[in-house]
């Protein structure tokens, strides 16, 4: 089956494509590829990728040239919840090894892999940011600052609970993006 966005987030779509001049619909590129990234379970086929690259009306090497660039955008298939993990310069300063080996004890799993129920993975990117508040992690739009142990356990537990697939868009931003 062919990837298409649902009628809302096509009129959104299109929305972000109208910003710009024709000729210029390029532009929209990612903020319609993390518009597909959170309408495709989280990652970007190239059939997806094919798809957004139609939308543009550019071609298909354009859009994996910038799907492949920027650790933001996921090219195989994820956990529910991402949990990116800045590993840079602050962050490995301020813990971010010994939050990353608790991370992969908690979940049994390794940096790069996935839980057993599909609920988590794990992926070490570079700078998140947030240097000031370093370490942390990422899950979709939200932050989690000044990590410990004990704060990763409340924050695992409490995505553990939830049934939501956190994304860089949620329902808000999409209304808000417009």
């Amino acid at each position: 089956m062919e990837p298409k966005f649902n009628e809302a987030a096509l009129t959104l779509a299109n929305a972000i494509i109208a910003r710009y001049p024709e000729g210029k619909h390029k532009s929209a590129l990612i903020p319609i590829l993390h518009l597909a990234q959170a309408e495709f379970e989280g990652w970007l086929s190239v059939p997806v990728m094919d798809y957004v690259a139609s939308l543009l009306s550019i071609k298909p090497i354009e859009v994996y040239e910038v799907a492949s660039f920027y650790s933001m955008f996921n090219l195989k298939p994820t956990g529910k919840c991402l949990i990116e993990v800045c590993h840079t310069s602050s962050c490995w300063l301020r813990g971010a090894e010994d939050i990353i080996k608790h991370l992969e004890g908690k979940l049994n799993i390794k940096m790069g892999e996935t839980t057993a129920d599909g609920k988590f993975t794990l992926k070490r990117v570079e700078c998140l940011g947030s240097c000031g508040t370093a370490p942390m992690f990422q899950v979709g739009a939200q932050f989690y600052e000044n990590l410990t142990n004990e704060k990763v356990d409340k924050i695992i537990d409490g995505l553990a609970a939830s049934d939501n697939r956190p994304t860089y868009f949620d329902a808000a931003d999409l209304v808000n993006y417009q």
